[in-house]
């Protein structure tokens, strides 16, 4: 397997290169050269999740990582549940169960434990950019393992008070910034700072690196083999596109996805780009359903890469839902089923409502660590989820800084 930048196609590397890199030399996003097939045989009848990550993958990285050191890496990155409900007309793919209670953590742990694999020398600080839950799954994933580091810059003011406080608790090797500016922001710094990194050795973490998709597609195959469909639509709630990305790739590794839905909050770049706009794309708006509060998303650049403008307004079809929508959408299916959706779930219950059967919705957060806008909804709050009371006994280290790269630069070669 060979990985090329999504801007200039000469070159190609490894997947170790490309996952250390984060981001190529060009400032493009590395994709796969060629996509595999992924036979069927390895996932269709799963029943353990580990196991069937490992089949999925090595047709992917058993070229660089032995079958046996590569189960033993996603076993002990995946080893949390991921149920399959019905939850009215959808089923509803719980993706929260792991220690920050996000997706995010499926892509975090295992590139954790990839990098620290490959990485050898002088450290290598990990730059992640979050808009809310990326930034504290990499900060647990990758806090304490050798010879890496980790540098969360979140927009000031604009995650939840459960999600700041999941990313400012002192944890060995993690540093907060707390940037004055948005989301699109904080990107846009890593990215200057992935190409101009002075004497730093730098990565990402976001889903600009590739080692962030390949596990996310993992959990397409399990809902597959979990609800035994040979085809069936998928909803990803979306805001930087890299879920809907990883959904991508098993698709194109042969995957039977009908179709996507592409589910958005008041950010509608993207769903304006499906129905037919070409300059779409602006500045983010702060919603309720705040990660995916994104104005101009990395992995479009990678989605316009694998697939042409035409292909992917057959395969892929968007809408977008307002702050007010989305809370009717959490009291509805409160009200008809009795299941609690996080306000980015509800995004994608919404958009799944008229979908034929079966359409799989990828649900991306406990409601736990939304209780004012649940509360907002249903009239009280939901029951706390263990592990999220303890962040307030626990010390935190945050830095307020400009939305400026070079000012991170230097705070980041000044580490202590």
């Amino acid at each position: 397997m060979r990985y090329v930048s999504t801007r200039e196609q000469t070159q190609t590397v490894t997947f170790a290169t490309a996952l250390l890199r984060g981001l190529a030399p060009d400032g493009g996003l590395y994709v796969p050269q060629d996509f595999p097939a992924v036979n069927p045989g390895a996932w269709e009848k799963s029943t353990d999740f580990g196991a069937m990550a490992t089949n999925v993958l090595t047709p992917w990285l058993g070229d660089e990582i032995p079958e046996a050191e590569l189960n033993s890496i996603l076993k002990s990155a995946l080893n949390f549940p991921v149920p399959l409900v019905r939850v009215g007309n959808a089923w509803v793919l719980e993706l929260f169960h792991g220690p920050t209670l996000s997706f995010k953590d499926f892509g975090a742990r295992s590139m954790a434990r990839l990098m620290n694999r490959f990485v050898d020398g002088e450290p290598l600080t990990i730059l992640v950019a979050t808009s809310g839950d990326t930034g504290s799954a990499v900060a647990d994933g990758f806090s304490g393992l050798p010879n890496l580091r980790v540098a969360v810059l979140y927009p000031k003011g604009q995650v939840s008070s459960i999600q700041e406080r999941q990313l400012i608790v002192r944890r060995e090797g993690v540093r907060a910034f707390a940037v004055d500016g948005t989301f699109d922001d904080c990107q846009a710094m890593v990215k200057t700072l992935l190409v101009s990194p002075g004497q730093l050795r730098l990565s990402a973490a976001n889903s600009i690196n590739v080692g962030r998709l390949l596990p996310q597609m993992l959990y397409y195959y399990w809902a597959f083999a979990s609800g035994g469909w040979k085809a069936a639509d998928v909803c990803v709630p979306c805001g930087n596109l890299g879920n809907l990305t990883a959904g991508v790739l098993a698709h194109l590794c042969g995957l039977p996805v009908r179709g996507f839905i592409a589910a958005h909050n008041a950010n509608d770049g993207y769903p304006r780009y499906l129905a037919g706009e070409q300059d779409a794309f602006g500045e983010s708006i702060r919603t309720l359903s705040n990660a995916m509060d994104v104005g101009r998303p990395s992995n479009f650049e990678r989605l316009r890469f694998m697939l042409s403008d035409d292909r992917m307004r057959q395969l892929i079809r968007g809408s977008s839902w307002s702050d007010g929508q989305t809370l009717n959408s959490i009291r509805r299916v409160y009200e008809e089923t009795g299941y609690i959706a996080d306000p980015h779930t509800a995004v994608g219950l919404a958009a799944a409502r008229d979908a034929p059967d079966p359409v799989i919705v990828l649900a991306t957060a406990h409601p736990a660590k939304f209780p004012d806008t649940i509360q907002r909804a249903l009239g009280s709050a939901p029951e706390e989820a263990s592990g999220l009371t303890s962040l307030y006994a626990m010390p935190v280290r945050v830095q307020s800084i400009e939305a400026n790269p070079y000012i991170l630069r230097s705070e980041l070669e000044n580490w202590d």
